[in-house]
């Protein structure tokens, strides 16, 4: 049992060594080619920076937000609405930021559509009748029109790879 207790403890030491060395060792030197997928900057300042431009992010969401508190109505509605979108389109573009891909993008694009469809939709209800119908119709159709974009898009740079 003595044995069993002295083999598992170095166990443990070893795997605590070894977590420990990771955390204080000296980066290598960085390679020459930036385009190969190892050399990446540091990930604790990527966190950091990436942390900084959500809190911004926030903060800006927040303070839109405060704007629309002195409205009333409908204006309050289309004002938190704008904001929220700007949110989303501006996290979808720090995410595309931090991984400029295809699906990235795709996600920024998406995003902005939805945001203004939103906000679209939102004003529609100032309107009655026919004039609400037309405009819902109008919005739901420029929301349609950017997807369709969006897919042709993704089309045509998918066919070329």
């Amino acid at each position: 049992m003595n044995w069993k207790l002295c083999s598992s403890a170095a166990a443990a030491a070893l795997v605590l060594a070894g977590a420990a060395q990771a955390q204080t060792s000296t980066p290598s030197t960085p390679r020459a080619d930036p385009a190969d997928r190892g050399a990446r900057p540091a990930p604790a300042m990527d966190r950091k920076v990436k942390n900084a431009d959500e809190e911004r992010i926030e903060a800006e969401y927040k303070a839109d937000k405060a704007k629309c508190d002195a409205m009333t109505g409908n204006a309050k509605d289309v004002c938190i609405k704008e904001a929220k979108g700007k949110e989303k389109v501006a996290k979808a573009e720090l995410g595309a930021k931090a991984d400029p891909s295809a699906r990235t993008q795709r996600k920024v694009q998406e995003a902005k559509a939805d945001a203004q469809y939103d906000v679209a939709r939102e004003r529609c209800d100032d309107l009655k009748g026919k004039e609400k119908d037309a405009c819902q119709k109008d919005a739901k159709a420029a929301h349609e029109k950017a997807k369709a974009a969006m897919d042709r898009d993704q089309a045509s740079s998918g066919s070329s790879r």
